[in-house]
């Protein structure tokens, strides 16, 4: 997948190469996941209304996948420029003015241009397009969010994050993570929050060692996710503070007792669920006068006008999601050629 566009630009899209011809594309699934993620639904989002309407542009032939790279696009339709006029020449704070304006000399600074979150939303669009070939050999990929501040969830339950409007995973707590989100959009500030994305159905054999293994590619993945500051396999970080025998998954003709690697082991998929945690940093655009530089290297402050989401790992949760399908869509093609025997079997 490669995206383009920015935030306040005419368009953003993205060009899928390498996706097996014959596919059936249903694309009002793909718009359905799109709107998962489209801004300005309720109060936890940006009141930035866009309607995300994706067109596919190349690449489909009646209803089909035709094995070229698959174009496509989504028009901005409601972009409010003039919001950021008084920040052209200030670097936003938490924000990637900064370092754009030291490599290129040159920015968008309307909404980040290329480095804001809406180009995320064509990340989505190329993900449902690889969660329609998963399915096809029952790989199922789900999200939600199970930490919004200090408030942390106690159970998993994935089909209540599909109706929750935060994409909850534990009703009991959900009014609590809602509480805090509203907090701080009150108080003019952001909150951090964390996603779990767990794929079923997963075979053993995904990943190629040593060099692209499905951890740490997943990782890779998450990590280019804007506000993405960490990512954690199965146990994670608590791994850290384990013994082997505490971290060790023992196995019997059943299968793994316990679930602490998160289904992978060596980079390569055990056939056991895969666990994935990511956690987003407090939206950096936040409505409190914050010090900061300009262009000039002088001592400013900036106040920022606009709309913004007060918690973004809400909406990155879907895009969290949409990556790990592009990841193991990818791996599965690649797994094809792992033994002499199937690339004999398939072309004998």
């Amino acid at each position: 997948m490669t995206t383009f566009g920015e935030s306040h630009g005419k368009a953003i899209g993205c060009v899928l190469d390498g996706v097996p011809a014959g596919l059936e594309i249903d694309e009002r699934f793909i718009q359905s996941e799109l709107d998962r993620r489209r801004p300005g639904k309720n109060v936890y989002a940006t009141a930035r209304k866009e309607p995300d309407s994706v067109e596919i542009l190349s690449g489909v032939f009646e209803g089909k996948t035709t094995g070229t790279p698959i174009a496509m696009v989504i028009y901005n339709t409601n972009q409010k420029s003039k919001d950021y006029g008084n920040i052209k020449d200030l670097f936003r704070p938490g924000h990637a003015d900064y370092t754009y304006w030291e490599k290129y000399g040159i920015r968008d600074y309307r909404g980040g241009g290329r480095s804001s979150a809406r180009e995320t939303a064509a990340r989505v669009a190329a993900g449902a397009v690889a969660k329609l070939m998963l399915k096809q050999i029952g790989i199922k990929v789900e999200s939600g969010i199970f930490k919004i501040g200090d408030v942390e969830a106690k159970e998993y339950n994935f089909g209540f994050a599909r109706t929750s409007e935060i994409f909850a995973l534990d009703p009991a707590m959900e009014q609590a993570q809602k509480d805090v989100i509203i907090r701080a959009k009150e108080a003019h500030d952001s909150v951090g929050g964390a996603a779990l994305v767990r794929a079923t159905g997963v075979p053993v054999g995904l990943g190629e060692p040593i060099y692209y293994k499905l951890d740490a590619v997943l990782a890779d993945a998450m990590m280019g996710i804007n506000a993405v500051k960490g990512v954690e396999i199965g146990e994670g970080a608590h791994s850290a503070e384990l013994l082997g025998s505490e971290n060790n998954d023992e196995m019997t003709h059943e299968g793994f007792l316990s679930h602490h690697a998160g289904g992978t082991l060596g980079g390569i998929s055990s056939g056991d669920v895969l666990d994935i945690k990511v956690y987003f940093k407090p939206t950096p655009s936040i409505f409190k006068p914050m010090k900061t530089l300009d262009i000039h290297g002088r001592e400013v402050v900036c106040e920022l006008k606009g709309r913004h989401d007060p918690c973004v790992a809400i909406r990155g949760s879907v895009v969290a999601e949409a990556m790990a399908a592009l990841v193991l869509a990818d791996m599965v093609l690649l797994n094809m050629g792992r033994k002499m025997d199937d690339v004999v079997r398939y072309y004998g």
